[in-house]
């Protein structure tokens, strides 16, 4: 299933009280999918992982991944960066000690309020969003299963084929899986040497994807 979305036209700044009740049934059975919690109202570092998952968005919709590297712009394509540049973060988040699971956490949570919010925005109903939020979640399980065990086998082709396979479904420009690969690489490496305190902040530095691209 294609994951569809309006994920990135940013972003959760607003509670829909209706719809809470269902949005937390939703978001524990997806939870489990990246081993994660399920929404908690009282999360402290909420705050903080809002502004680290604006961050990763921002960073995903950067021009030059559109442009120069031929990502379609397209919900489609707008969610497979999302889901890049969250999952570089995430990764990162619960590889520290406490605080960075309990933000890897309170970004998973952003990512599906903006996801649950923006597909209530373009009139999906509550009996089919379960279904589209879930489809979504396992989309972004699988690709993160997919870029860590790259990244941690140091294997850039493996990384790169399944940019390719997710990003441009197969159809990729010549070389853009390539330089996307070495994006994600260098994206990985510079918040590797971002301090938790900052993090904790909400405070979250990606490269200039034209520089992390080279």
């Amino acid at each position: 299933m294609s994951p569809r979305c309006h994920a990135g036209l940013l972003l959760v700044n607003r509670r829909r009280e209706t719809h809470r009740g269902y949005k937390t049934k939703v978001i524990a059975s997806v939870a489990g999918l990246l081993g994660l919690k399920s929404f908690r109202k009282s999360n402290r570092h909420e705050r903080a992982g809002l502004a680290l998952y604006g961050a990763a968005v921002g960073a995903a919709r950067e021009p030059y991944l559109y442009e120069a590297l031929g990502v379609p712009d397209t919900l489609d394509g707008r969610f497979d960066l999302i889901v890049l540049h969250a999952f570089l973060l995430v990764r990162h988040l619960r590889e520290l000690p406490e605080p960075g699971p309990a933000l890897a956490q309170a970004v998973f949570d952003a990512m599906f309020s903006d996801m649950d919010m923006n597909l209530r925005e373009i009139g999906v109903s509550d009996l089919r969003i379960g279904k589209r939020v879930r489809a979504m979640w396992e989309a972004f399980h699988g690709r993160s299963n997919a870029y860590a065990a790259a990244i941690e086998a140091a294997d850039r082709a493996s990384l790169e084929a399944a940019l390719a396979r997710n990003v441009w479904r197969g159809a990729a420009p010549d070389g853009s899986p390539a330089a996307l690969a070495r994006l994600a690489l260098a994206q990985a490496a510079w918040l590797a040497g971002q301090p938790l305190s900052a993090l904790a902040t909400g405070e979250a530095r990606f490269l200039p994807a034209i520089e992390a691209a080279r």
